[in-house]
């Protein structure tokens, strides 16, 4: 399986230490199927940090990577109040101490109103079923893929 990576520079080496804090799963490795997806989010990180040029890194992994004994997996399959949950968690974490015990977690990802639907959420302005929907993609999930342990990187070949 052909996975890819948007960021404003080439990745070389996946260096976790520099991976962002508080965000959908973790401060980890994130990655997606979708070029174009990978696409965009080069162009934003682009943007945002107002450095560098949009890049795209294509890793390689082994299909059956899912289903290796030695690693702490968790797959979210669709948009669930768990998933929710698990997101809420991950973003409320601002420190360097992971506070779930995965090593790859694989998803959708959040749209980009998380923080405002978040804050209404823990304000009781919503219900935990209503924030899954404001997290939804519109267009339907958009699944990533979070690598946040060293023995999960390892599984990663830079193509």
């Amino acid at each position: 399986m052909i996975l890819y990576h948007g960021s404003n520079m080439f990745i070389d080496v996946v260096d976790l230490k520099k991976s962002k804090r508080a965000k959908d799963f973790g401060q980890g490795f994130y990655l997606s199927k979708e070029s174009e997806q990978a696409k965009k989010m080069a162009e934003l990180t682009t943007f945002r940090q107002s450095t560098g040029f949009p890049t795209i890194t294509a890793f390689s992994i082994e299909d059956s990577f899912l289903s290796d004994c030695n690693l702490n997996i968790k797959i979210f399959e669709d948009y669930s109040e768990e998933w929710a949950e698990f997101v809420l968690m991950n973003r409320r974490n601002s420190t360097s101490v992971p506070v779930h015990p995965y090593d790859i977690v694989v998803g959708p990802i959040a749209d980009d109103k998380v923080g405002v639907q978040i804050r209404r959420f823990m304000m009781g302005y919503i219900s935990c079923q209503q924030l899954v929907e404001e997290l939804s993609y519109i267009n339907g999930p958009t699944i990533q893929y979070f690598f946040g342990t060293e023995r999960a990187i390892k599984l990663l070949k830079r193509i």
